[in-house]
């Protein structure tokens, strides 16, 4: 056995007690060696910690932690001697970012620890607010060590997303002080030796962003796709005896395991060169665990991306069809815009799966079963809370089972109740039609992991198809017009024709939403033998 490094964000700790280690020093030595100051956004869990790790150890000028990887062999070809530079390093994904003073003592902190490491004596750093004893720090490291400052800052963006979905005001009042903090590295410049910012986010109106103009955001050049994560290439020169191991705890064959786990946990996509990203967190876990299971989306997903698809009114639909954006668009989040495509990119929601190169722009949909299905089953009890009572009286389990044994006023018996549950936001009866929408979408999407499941939106197609070994449901649903109509439609549009020699029972279901009740009004159903 050997040991997965599963959660664990210390290099040193990494290298010194015997865990795996995909070597990304590389990168590191490139982004050291070609520039000074960078932006790179990941989603969560993507080992973005682990990375500024490494870079405060190969600055400090740790040799012995690096020997045997790619930036011992690339500084010894390029005759680099190993030096040793003062580091300052904020990381920001832990504290009380929702109190009025959670942020600038956290900075605080930081400035007083660093200070102290370097013999710095506290009177010694003056100045009344937070920027001036920052950029006086920085002047100091500079002349007692006599080498240019390194400043690392890992998940910058903690303290805004913590409360971008229930305390604006407190947002803006951290977007105010990084504007203030950060802004002074652009007057230090000729004391810094190294600047690297790490995030999930970008948010485009921060001024860590409009004032360091200087700053490269890397996030999506394709010279640094793979700075995170894991490719193919990666997983099956690094775990072979992993893969090997899980394959036959499972009873499957090398080939079925390593597909099934890039159906689960590969498609994440950074550039438009394409190249395949593993969630790292999710692979290690499923390795180690030997089963497919949905580690990166049980860690939390934030509710304001529910919110906001709430608010937005779009469908959700949209995401697993394919959305276009340009790289402006995906690059940039304002807490202010409605378009959830940059949030939900960056979050790690939606990937890159297409460019067009007249056009300049992507196509982003998800990127693999384990968020797919992640999100969409967390999606019905946000917006229908009654999916997850206690009583466990809704499922996609009863449901499937329900369509398993042919109950199809049952299946629909619950539908009803599910969509009858969504409430109404901030006192206001909202226009249902798109939330029922996105919930039956969501259900359908979900019954697919159990029974062949397809949903459609486009004229001349059935609603839903559900198919099982004994049965095929064809759903057609309304608004505005009775049940015995969208009955009808299925017959007048043929939707069934393709089941005609079928020995299965065909069951056509027409529905139609009722404003009043706010659900479901009326079905009718009709089986054909």
């Amino acid at each position: 056995m050997r040991k997965l490094p599963i959660g664990i964000q210390s290099f040193e700790d990494i290298r010194r007690n015997g865990y795996l280690y995909v070597d990304k020093t590389e990168y590191i030595w490139k982004l050291a060696f070609a520039g000074k100051s960078y932006f790179l956004s990941r989603p969560r869990r993507f080992g973005k910690s682990l990375l500024v790790s490494a870079m405060e150890a190969y600055f400090r000028g740790r040799k012995e932690l690096f020997c045997g990887l790619a930036a011992e062999r690339l500084r010894e070809q390029n005759g680099e001697p190993w030096t040793e530079y003062p580091v300052i390093r904020f990381s920001l994904s832990g504290g009380a970012y929702s109190e009025p003073d959670g942020l600038p003592d956290q900075l605080s902190n930081v400035l007083r620890k660093s200070a102290r490491e370097y013999g710095i004596p506290d009177g010694s750093i003056t100045g009344q607010t937070l920027p001036v004893r920052f950029r006086n720090l920085i002047s100091a490291l500079h002349e007692s060590a006599g080498q240019p400052v390194v400043v690392l800052v890992d998940e910058y963006d903690k303290p805004l997303l913590a409360n971008a979905a229930d305390n604006p005001e407190m947002e803006e009042k951290n977007r105010e002080i990084f504007q203030s903090f950060f802004s002074i590295l652009k007057d230090a410049d000729d004391d810094l030796k190294f600047v690297f910012i790490t995030g999930v986010t970008k948010f485009s109106k921060t001024s860590i962003f409009s004032d360091l103009n200087q700053m490269r955001d890397i996030s999506l050049l394709p010279a640094y796709s793979a700075i995170c994560g894991i490719t193919e290439t990666e997983l099956t020169d690094n775990f072979a005896p992993e893969i090997d191991a899980m394959a036959e705890a499972q009873g499957m064959s090398e080939a079925e395991t390593k597909a099934e786990l890039a159906r689960m946990y590969d498609g994440y996509h950074f550039s438009k060169n394409m190249e395949g990203i593993y969630n790292p967190f999710s692979i290690l876990n499923a390795l180690s665990d030997q089963e497919f299971g949905s580690y990166w989306f049980e860690t939390g997903t934030p509710k304001f991306l529910y919110k906001k698809l709430m608010q937005s009114g779009r469908p959700v639909q949209e995401f697993t069809d394919g959305v276009s954006a340009t790289e402006a668009r995906i690059s940039n989040y304002r807490a202010d815009d409605e378009d959830l495509v940059p949030l939900y990119y960056q979050s790690g929601y939606l990937t890159i799966t297409g460019y067009d190169r007249r056009f300049h722009s992507f196509t982003l949909s998800y990127p693999n079963d384990e968020v797919k299905y992640g999100y969409l089953e967390s999606l019905i009890p946000m917006v229908s809370p009654r999916y997850s009572a206690p009583d466990g009286a809704f499922s996609a389990e009863k449901m499937t089972g329900y369509l398993s044994e042919g109950d199809a006023q049952s299946f629909m018996v619950m539908l009803q109740a599910l969509l009858a549950g969504i409430p109404y936001h901030e006192g206001k009866a909202p226009d249902n039609e798109q939330e029922w929408r996105n919930v039956i979408y969501a259900v359908f999407t979900v019954l697919g992991q159990y029974v062949h499941a397809e949903v459609h939106s486009a004229g001349g197609r059935s609603d839903c198809i559900v198919e099982n070994e004994k049965y095929v449901y064809i759903f057609e649903f309304k608004k505005g017009k009775t049940a015995e109509e969208a009955l009808q439609q299925i017959d007048q549009r043929g939707y069934a024709r393709p089941y005609g020699a079928d020995a299965r029972t065909v069951i056509k279901i027409g529905a139609s939403f009722s404003e009043e009740q706010r659900t479901l009004g009326e079905w009718r159903i009709s089986a054909d033998k």
